[in-house]
């Protein structure tokens, strides 16, 4: 059989009993809790129904607590500040202290280090010699851009480098053009140098990589990121100039960073052979890729912007470092929007009206969704995300050529007739016709007009790198020293105000003393009126914290009320 349980039922007498303890246990709480002396705060009645008013008196109480909660937010922020200042201070010592112990010849091997690792000087090193093993240069321009990325050192060096070395202009992302404002570029470039317009593959096959198939079905439309336009007539026209010369040639391929050199090897090639990215300067050093028996392509790091350049050109053709500055990025996103139209930037990121670049970029973080933590709009990244865009093939825009301006002067006419010989020119014409008719190009109205600041300084010399190192050293240290001196100032300031402090606690145990031996002499009831006093004297100091002198005094309204 089956045993029943225990019931919980109990008898009367017994539930009288427990309740009875329950009473008496609260009783005893209630006169413990009077004794200390220790009440329930009084509800706020709030303002009463017949006040006259009310709605006026209810509005600034929630005005008053909101500027309270302003106030509070400012200060956490600044503590913040205060708090990375202290930090960043005190990891700078820590790392002179360490500085300060090793030996000169230590210090020095140290900083022939840092320049070895520093990828500048090696990629000035690189694209030296890019330029003097090959026979033809191609200098990469983004067709949005073409003035931008034109570099006078790089075509300097190549004119005067001697022999019969060659340079000609690719102007590559065509597909991001209105088409009208392409064949002017073309019409313009092509009286200096000879021209060749390109599009080249943003995605290809890794030759390499084994033909599997996926086991989900790929997003991304490869049959439209493979296409290619321009390699047949570049082609043709390399090899006829290899046939005249009757030699296998070399053909170096410069530019600034993310104009798509390894893009247009890969293109020509028709796979993959050279690693690509959007991130700057993926190619550190000279890559040879064999596309023929005639013909070498040569593979070339970024050239460097100079730090002379307008925040523009530093900002769309400078190579971005890992520890860059957050106000560099911040600057370089500015720039780029002061040159552009804003309703035309607003209706390409689908953004309301904004006043300044960080209104901007808070309005793009929220719209992507990149947050910081309590919802904090994560300016840096988004700036730094604005720049990929506009450096990418991402975002179509388009400059106009200059109208009055003549050549460079470097570039006289024998010049210019020296760099065009060797060449089918009539051919070559042909090639770019038939690309611009195999494109689709963007409506001028979806395109944002863009000023250009024209041609970009950049360093292909070593030496000049190691110099503006340098100078960046002794920066550093100059601003290292004037750092240590404010600490010390700081300190000063800090000890002095330690001393008043200590004289002004001396003072006032003496004011104490002497008020003990005052209250000793009188009798007992002047203390008390002198307690009362103090009371009110206190509770006048919390209300006219809380209050204006202009304010009512008949309520006090420092909570919101419903």
């Amino acid at each position: 059989a089956e045993l029943k349980k225990a019931s919980k039922r109990l008898t009367c007498h017994k539930r009288y009993k427990i309740q009875k303890k329950i009473r008496e246990h609260h009783r005893k709480v209630r006169k413990e809790a009077k004794k200390r002396g220790r009440k329930k705060p009084k509800k706020d009645p709030g303002v009463p129904s017949a006040a006259p008013f009310k709605e006026e008196l209810l509005r600034e109480a929630e005005q008053r607590k909101q500027k309270l909660e302003e106030l509070k937010q400012k200060q956490k922020l600044q503590r913040q500040k205060e708090h990375e200042k202290r930090r960043k201070l005190e990891a700078k010592k820590n790392a002179a202290k360490t500085e300060g112990k090793e030996s000169s010849g230590k210090s020095k091997a140290k900083t022939n280090k840092l320049l070895c690792k520093n990828s500048k000087e090696s990629f000035c090193r690189e694209l030296k010699k890019v330029i003097e093993a090959s026979d033809v240069v191609l200098e990469v321009l983004d067709a949005r851009d073409p003035m931008g990325c034109r570099c006078p050192q790089l075509e300097q060096a190549v004119m005067c480098s001697g022999g019969d070395k060659k340079l000609l202009l690719v102007l590559n992302k065509i597909d991001l053009v209105p088409k009208e404002n392409l064949e002017k570029w073309l019409n313009y470039l092509k009286k200096e140098f000879p021209t060749v317009v390109f599009k080249s593959a943003t995605l290809m096959k890794d030759k390499t990589m084994p033909d599997q198939l996926p086991k989900r079905p790929a997003r991304v439309d490869l049959s439209r990121t493979t296409e290619y336009f321009g390699s047949k007539c570049l082609l043709k026209l390399l090899q006829e100039h290899g046939r005249m010369q009757n030699k296998p040639i070399q053909v170096g391929v410069v530019g600034f960073p993310n104009v798509g050199k390894s893009s247009i090897i890969n293109s020509l090639k028709g796979v993959r052979a050279c690693n690509v990215g959007l991130t700057r300067g993926v190619t550190k050093s000279m890559q040879i890729v064999h596309i023929d028996k005639q013909t070498k392509m040569l593979d070339s790091p970024s050239i460097i912007a100079d730090p002379s350049n307008s925040a523009l050109a530093l900002a769309l053709r400078s190579i971005i470092d890992t520890e860059e500055s957050d106000s560099d990025v911040l600057e370089g996103a500015s720039a780029i929007l002061n040159h552009c139209s804003k309703q035309q930037v607003m209706m390409r990121y689908c953004i309301p009206d904004f006043r300044d670049t960080e209104e901007f970029l808070t309005l793009l973080a929220q719209k992507r969704g990149m947050l910081k933590k309590g919802g904090v709009p994560d300016i840096n990244n988004i700036a730094k995300v604005l720049l990929c865009d506009w450096t990418g093939a991402k975002i179509s825009y388009h400059s106009q050529p200059p109208g009055s301006q003549g050549p460079p002067p470097y570039l006289t006419d024998d010049k210019t007739a020296k760099m065009q010989e060797g060449f089918n020119l009539k051919s070559l014409e042909e090639g770019n016709n038939a690309t611009l008719q195999a494109l689709k190009y963007p409506s001028p109205s979806s395109s944002i007009i863009f000023q250009s600041v024209g041609m970009t300084n950049g360093i292909i010399e070593e030496n000049k790198v190691i110099e503006e190192a340098s100078e960046w050293e002794n920066m550093e240290t100059s601003k290292e020293g004037e750092e240590e001196e404010e600490e010390e100032d700081f300190t000063e300031s800090d000890d002095d105000q330690d001393d008043v402090e200590e004289e002004e606690i001396d003072e006032h145990k003496d004011q104490v003393t002497r008020k003990a031996k005052l209250g000793k002499q009188q009798t007992s009831p002047t203390n008390s009126e002198k307690e009362i006093a103090e009371n009110k004297h206190s509770n006048s100091l919390s209300f006219s914290l809380d209050k204006t002198a202009d304010e009512d005094d008949a309520y006090d309204f420092n909570t919101d009320y419903v």
